[in-house]
């Protein structure tokens, strides 16, 4: 039995409620990286805790979490794997890296993705998606879902989307409405915001909350892998992955419902095609290597990922699509794109 199976069954058998397993968590001891898999206990939220809210060291789990305060008001959540955890290599699935996660003050879980290099686009597939190149990028925060009505309309003050429900995704929103969300979810942090509400230039140098690069998308979609999805290159296994054309019954469903993708980040293959922050270009032809940010014009924000109504094909790891920043407010077809935001990793 796997150790994060014996830690379900434990605290089935401690009256606990297990919602998530496997959770990857990276950590430090002695100066030297773990990885674990560790065991999140948490029934209706997105911290590590049992049904009677207590942060336990419990003798049945062999598991303890704790919140840490950071500046910032940053929560972070620690989780320590003591007798169940099976600390080491064994037990990593997948070829990439296992990022540790965070939880804000405005309660939307991230996960850190690592920096690291890949091969972004693919010769062997649309034109938009070549030429393929290698390209290096820094450590990063990603939003582990698709930014949810329920905090957008906390934030905004509104919701636009045309299928409601507080935990499926925020749609109908253009991209400037993605970059009035972001903003705003930085001051509510005491952040330093990223976009300029003249201009609409991002200042990466801030450490508040944006939309990732095109290059950031892709290398947080593949998470370490090379094939045509996260999963692999079999599009049959779509389906327990994301809701798309196949499977969605033309309509948005709940966040993290599928299974999210090695580096735990769930729905980056459909439900909602979700905007970047880069200007569109018909090819990489001049995409810089190192953390590039795309084209310093253009008529069109890149959408990556697929939607609900979207084909297998469409929804691939590097599958481009593209629409004008003020779409949305033109009422028709943009019930399709969403968003997630990210923020400057550690040691920026």
């Amino acid at each position: 039995m796997r150790p994060d199976d014996r830690a379900v069954a434990a605290a089935t058998a401690a009256g606990l409620s297990p919602r998530r397993v496997s959770r990857p968590h990276v950590g430090s001891v002695g100066g030297t990286v773990t990885r674990c898999w560790v065991t999140v206990l948490a029934p209706a939220c997105e911290y590590a805790r049992p049904r009677n809210g207590a942060w336990p060291c419990h003798p049945a789990l062999g598991f303890y979490a704790r919140h840490v305060r950071r500046p910032a008001a940053l929560t972070v959540v620690v989780a320590s794997a003591l007798l169940l955890a099976g600390c080491g290599g064994s037990d990593q699935p997948g070829p990439a890296s296992a990022p540790a996660t965070l939880t804000p003050q405005t309660r939307v879980e991230m996960v850190l993705i690592p920096a690291g290099e890949f091969v972004m686009g693919d010769d062997r597939a649309d034109a938009d998606e070549k030429p393929a190149r290698k390209v290096r990028l820094s450590a990063f925060y990603m939003d582990a879902g698709e930014v949810t009505q329920q905090s957008f309309q906390a934030l905004m003050g509104r919701n636009p989307s045309k299928f409601p429900g507080p935990e499926r995704p925020v749609e109908r929103v253009s991209w400037l409405g993605t970059v009035q969300y972001c903003n705003m979810r930085s001051l509510r942090e005491g952040l330093k915001p990223c976009y300029d509400p003249k201009t609409l230039q991002c200042d990466f140098g801030a450490d508040g909350y944006r939309l990732p690069t095109e290059a950031e998308w892709e290398y947080a979609c593949r998470a370490g892998t090379a094939t045509r999805y996260s999963f692999g290159r079999d599009a049959a296994q779509l389906g327990q992955f994301a809701w798309f054309k196949g499977n969605a019954d033309k309509a948005t469903h709940p966040v993290r419902r599928k299974r999210p993708n090695p580096w735990g980040l769930y729905d980056m293959h459909g439900n909602l095609a979700e905007w970047c922050g880069d200007f569109y270009a018909e090819t990489y032809n001049g995409l810089g290597a190192a953390d590039p940010r795309g084209p310093a014009t253009g008529t069109e924000r890149v959408l990556r990922g697929g939607s609900w109504a979207s084909s297998p094909e469409a929804c691939r790891s590097s599958a481009r699509a593209a629409e004008a920043p003020g779409f949305a407010d033109v009422c028709f077809g943009y019930e399709m794109y969403g968003f997630r935001c990210v923020r400057t990793g550690p040691g920026k």
